[in-house]
C-alpha cells in the first residue's frame, strides 16, 4: 500500500475537543478490573494502562470508577469518592500522558446492578453485607434478573447523586485526567432511569422521555458546572435495550441531541446491559446504532464492538458512522493493537508520523 496512506487514513488523524488533542481516533474502551481495595487503583491500573499508551492508543477510557461507595458493581472497583482515589490515581495519569496519549476517567453508579461479586469469583449474585455488600439503589425496585431488590431512590437521594458525580469530576481535575466520561449505558444507574424497563416512576423523573432523561441531564450539567470548560465531556450511551418496550436509537439520539448545549463533545455508543436480551452480534454490529445517534444529535461519536481489524475500523470513519473507534477486548489480549492497525493499513513503521512506535519496540515489528 502507498506511503501516502499516511496522510489519508482516519483512524490516525488527530482529533481535538475543547483543548485537548489526542494523537489518533482509536480509543481505548473502559473495561472494568475488578482489582482494587477501598476503590484505590494500584500497579494492576498503572502498568494495564501505561502498556497501552506505548502500544499507540489516542485515548484512554479507565474502567467505571464509582462516584460513591455504594455506587461500585463489585467492591473491587475503582472510585473517586474520595481524596485518597485522586491521589491513587495521578500516577496512573502521568504514566499514560508521558506515553504520548490521553487518558479519561469514567464516572459511574452502578445502582441496582452493584454489590455483585467479580466475574471471576466462584460465588455470583449479590453480595451480603456481611461479606462487604450494601443495599443497592435504583429508581424503582425493579431488581435486574438474578438480583437483590433495590431500594428506590427519594428525592434527596437523586440530589446526592447529581452531587456526587459533580464532586467526582472536581477530583478528576485534580488527579490531571485530559477528559471524563459519564456512564449513562449498560444497566447502570443512569440509564436504569432513562430506560422504560427499569423506572416505573411517576413523579417528575419517570414516565415520559423527557422525565426520564431528567436524572441524566441534571448530573451532566452538574459535571460540566464542575469539570474545567477547555476539557472534554464524554457521555456513554447505549443506543437500545435489545427489548420489546425498551429504548431505541431513535429515542437515545434524541437524548443525546439535548446533551450538546449543555456541553457534551462526543457520545460514546454503546448497547445493552439493562435486562437479559439477546443482540445481533457480529463484527462492527453497533455501527449502525453509532451512526444513527450521530445524525440525530449532531455530535461527534464513538462506535465499538467487534471492530477487531484496522481495515474494519478505517471503514467505519470513512463512511461516517463515528468520528472515533472504541477497541475494547481486543486490547486486551494485544496491548499494541493500534500498532498492529497502522500496519495493516500500511503506515510505516516509525518513531514519529501518525502511528508512531517506542523505539524500544521497533525491532519487534512485523516484516
Amino acid at each position: 500500500m502507498p506511503e501516502s496512506v499516511c496522510v489519508t487514513s482516519l483512524l490516525f488523524a488527530p482529533i481535538t475537543l475543547r483543548g485537548m488533542t489526542a494523537r489518533n481516533r482509536v480509543w481505548l474502551a473502559p473495561m472494568c478490573q475488578y482489582s482494587a481495595t477501598d476503590g484505590l487503583p494500584g500497579q494492576w491500573q498503572l502498568v494495564h494502562f501505561a502498556a497501552r499508551a506505548s502500544g499507540g492508543f489516542g485515548l484512554l477510557l479507565t474502567e467505571a470508577a464509582a462516584v460513591v461507595p455504594e455506587g461500585r458493581i463489585t467492591p473491587r472497583d475503582v472510585g473517586l469518592w474520595d481524596d485518597a482515589q485522586t491521589e491513587a490515581w495521578r500516577p496512573v495519569v502521568a504514566a499514560v500522558q508521558a506515553r504520548g496519549a490521553r487518558i479519561a476517567v469514567q464516572l459511574a453508579h452502578a445502582g441496582r446492578k452493584g454489590s455483585t461479586y467479580h466475574p471471576w469469583s466462584p460465588v455470583q449474585g449479590t453480595v451480603p453485607p456481611e461479606d462487604g455488600g450494601w443495599t443497592t439503589v435504583a429508581p424503582s425496585p425493579v431488581p435486574f434478573e438474578g438480583l437483590a431488590t433495590p431500594a428506590e431512590l427519594d428525592a434527596d437521594g437523586i440530589a446526592r447523586v447529581v452531587a456526587a458525580f459533580a464532586d467526582a469530576a472536581r477530583r478528576a481535575a485534580e488527579a490531571g485526567f485530559d477528559a471524563v466520561e459519564v456512564h449513562a449505558a449498560h444497566g447502570y444507574l443512569l440509564h436504569q432511569f432513562l430506560s422504560p424497563l427499569s423506572n416505573r416512576r411517576t413523579d417528575g423523573y419517570g414516565g415520559s422521555l423527557d422525565n426520564r432523561a431528567r436524572l441524566l441531564l441534571e448530573v451532566v450539567t452538574a459535571v460540566r458546572a464542575a469539570w474545567p470548560e477547555e476539557r472534554p465531556l464524554l457521555v456513554r450511551l447505549s443506543a437500545t435495550d435489545w427489548s420489546p418496550g425498551g429504548l431505541t436509537p431513535e429515542e437515545v439520539g434524541e437524548v443525546a441531541r439535548r446533551l450538546g448545549p449543555l456541553g457534551v463533545d462526543l457520545v460514546d455508543v454503546s448497547s445493552g446491559g439493562n435486562v437479559p436480551a439477546t443482540a445481533p452480534v457480529g463484527p462492527g454490529f453497533q455501527v449502525p446504532l453509532a451512526r444513527t445517534v450521530r445524525r440525530i444529535s449532531g455530535l461527534p461519536a464513538s462506535a465499538v464492538g467487534q471492530i477487531d481489524t484496522g481495515t474494519l475500523a478505517e471503514q467505519v470513519l470513512a463512511e461516517g458512522s463515528a468520528d472515533v473507534v472504541m477497541i475494547g477486548r481486543p486490547a486486551l489480549a494485544d496491548a499494541a493493537w493500534p500498532l498492529r492497525a497502522a500496519r495493516d493499513l500500511g503506515l510505516p513503521v516509525a518513531t514519529d508520523g501518525p502511528a508512531p512506535w517506542p523505539p524500544q519496540y521497533v525491532r519487534g515489528a512485523p516484516a
